[in-house]
């Protein structure tokens, strides 16, 4: 880990994502999350706020030091109990069918093996367990695709290794027995890094 993305890196992420539009969006997806829950790329805990009153527990993943490092405030100041590990959401070290809900916000776009990540997801879910989501990813339009396709090489440099043109979509739809899905461009945000999935993925 470099001094970049262990100490420069986690300012800039936590800065570009503590946003109002982005707060809606965290919202709207934790709402409805229940029982038992895993939050995969915790990062500097920006879902805190946004997790209904019943979630008094939380177990969560992200293997970056330096982001963690950012939470502990938001940790302190949250009534949720955090189990946090420094682990990839690509091997987690929970047994299979452990948890009621999994989280993932902002996060699919990051993790270099997402199809594992999301056999992961799948394999720790219960059986009835829901994916909650919310990703930026390829938008349906060729021409914003042909500029995410020639920009990701240099935004998996600069911001952690974030892809700009996967198909969010498509992929959790690959994993997944069934889909509730929206996608569209976030208010104020340029369209190369704004075409949001959100939804729900349950596992039969």
């Amino acid at each position: 880990m470099g001094l970049y993305s262990e100490r420069i890196f986690p300012y800039l992420l936590d800065l570009s994502m503590t946003n109002a539009i982005l707060g809606d969006y965290r919202r709207a997806a934790l709402a409805n999350v229940t029982g038992e829950v895993l939050e995969i790329g915790f990062g500097t805990g920006l879902n805190l706020p946004y997790y209904p009153d019943r979630i008094r527990q939380l177990t969560t993943v992200d293997p970056s030091p330096g982001v963690h490092r950012l939470a502990q405030k938001r940790l302190a100041a949250s009534p949720i109990v955090v189990d946090h590990r420094m682990v990839s959401g690509e091997a987690l070290p929970m047994g299979d069918r452990s948890f009621d809900s999994v989280v993932s916000t902002f996060t699919l776009c990051s993790i270099p093996k997402i199809e594992a990540a999301l056999a992961e997801i799948y394999r720790v879910l219960k059986p009835g367990g829901r994916f909650f989501f919310v990703e930026h990813g390829l938008s349906h339009e060729p021409g914003i695709q042909t500029w995410q396709h020639r920009l990701t090489p240099l935004q998996k440099r600069i911001a952690g290794g974030c892809h700009l043109d996967r198909a969010m979509g498509q992929l959790i739809e690959q994993q997944f027995d069934q889909v509730t899905l929206e996608a569209a461009y976030a208010k104020q945000w340029p369209k190369v890094v704004g075409y949001i999935y959100n939804g729900v993925a349950t596992k039969h």
